[in-house]
């Protein structure tokens, strides 16, 4: 792990352990400046722990702090190793001072090299008492089996440090790597949120205004050959375009406002799809019949709209490729669905030749998006049955 990741899990918890060497520091001071050892000693014993403050502000703080910082770290456990052996050298009371030094050592260096050091800076304790008053008095009895615990004690709590800054650093990390995750599935979401809004729209254009400018297209060019020949013929096509511009222009602006189809916020679906065959029978030649059987369940908007958009689908394709001279349109309710069925009996087409278009895959997406399907019988020269289920 980085230093940067390091630094981020200490920064919260970190002035607990500032906390505890403060606390040290300062009772580990008084304790020695009341002590009853000669003033030379004790000002040493002072001085010398003043070193170790001054060490810790100056080198310290920021190594604890930095895992990069390795040259500064060595350099700040030397000081401190040397500095707190002068204190207890001088007065063997600052050797409370080891509460502060010993962490310290565990939070600097490599646990090995930690344990190692750590365990010399405790011998100092017997040791300064042995240089200063030989081996008697509490010194084998208390201070070697106190020094022995200290050891084992050390060694442990800097085995829990370790661990501690381990697990801090590895859940630093964790979260890192969980915050780049969720930015980039927050970016893949859009994306895909993206290219399925955009497919709906596709479908939507197709469906609406596409088909609506095929209609005025068509009304056009008969326009155009009968206005010298049958000027009757020629107005009645120009009334049909202009009533499918207005309805066009209808659809742009319900899509803009992101509203239901404007065919379905004037009426019913039966209504609607009803206008869809009428338009059919009024542009073209063709002998349309349609049938609603028996009253239809209330379906929500967006089974509507699949529908409606089949029906479009379904008569866009009869009117632009079918060459068909009757089509029936029926809406029926079927077991716990609505079913829309169109017939007509064109040129039909194979089904199975992958030529089907993007008209038929929208509505075949569009009726699985609400639960339907989409069913399409054809054959050259048989006719289309077109039949579109929702549920109800």
């Amino acid at each position: 792990m980085d230093g940067m990741n390091a630094q981020d899990a200490w920064d919260r918890f970190h002035y607990l352990w500032e906390i505890l060497f403060a606390v040290a520091y300062v009772a580990t001071t008084v304790l020695v400046a009341g002590n009853d050892t000669q003033p030379t000693e004790k000002t040493v014993a002072i001085l010398a722990l003043a070193g170790v403050a001054v060490s810790y502000a100056l080198v310290g703080r920021h190594a604890v702090r930095n895992e990069n910082a390795r040259h500064q770290r060595w350099l700040f456990a030397t000081m401190l190793v040397l500095l707190t052996a002068v204190a207890m050298f001088a007065d063997t009371t600052s050797a409370f001072i080891l509460f502060m030094a010993c962490p310290l050592l565990f939070m600097t260096l490599p646990f090995r090299a930690a344990a190692l050091v750590n365990t010399l800076v405790v011998l100092l304790e017997p040791t300064s008492a042995i240089v200063r008053d030989g081996i008697r008095g509490p010194v084998v009895h208390v201070l070697l089996p106190m020094t022995a615990i200290l050891i084992v004690f050390g060694i442990l709590t800097g085995r829990f440090i370790g661990h501690i800054i381990s697990e801090s650093t590895a859940r630093a990390e964790l979260i890192r790597q969980l915050e780049a995750s969720q930015a980039e599935v927050s970016r893949l979401s859009r994306e895909a949120g993206t290219a399925t809004e955009r497919e709906r729209l596709a479908r939507e254009i197709h469906d609406t205004l596409a088909q609506g400018f095929t209609s005025i297209v068509t009304l056009t060019e008969a326009i155009e050959s009968e206005l010298d020949t049958d000027p009757v013929a020629a107005r009645r096509h120009v009334g049909l375009a202009a009533r499918t511009a207005r309805e066009n222009l209808d659809e742009a602006r319900a899509m803009v406002a992101a509203l239901a189809p404007a065919d379905l916020t004037d009426g019913t679906l039966e209504d609607a799809v009803r206008r869809q065959a009428n338009r059919l029978a009024d542009e073209t030649s063709v002998a349309v019949t349609y049938e609603v059987d028996g009253p239809l369940p209330r379906l929500g908007m967006a089974a509507e709209v699949v529908l409606l958009r089949g029906a479009q689908e379904a008569l866009n394709n009869i009117r632009r490729h079918a060459a068909a001279t009757s089509v029936s349109v029926r809406l029926s309710l079927v077991d716990d669905a609505v079913r829309l069925s169109v017939h007509d009996d064109g040129v039909g087409f194979d089904p199975d030749n992958g030529c089907t278009g993007f008209g038929l895959r929208g509505m075949r997406s569009r009726a699985e998006q609400v639960g339907g399907r989409l069913t399409v019988r054809s054959g050259r020269s048989k006719g289309t049955d077109v039949e579109l289920e929702v549920p109800a």
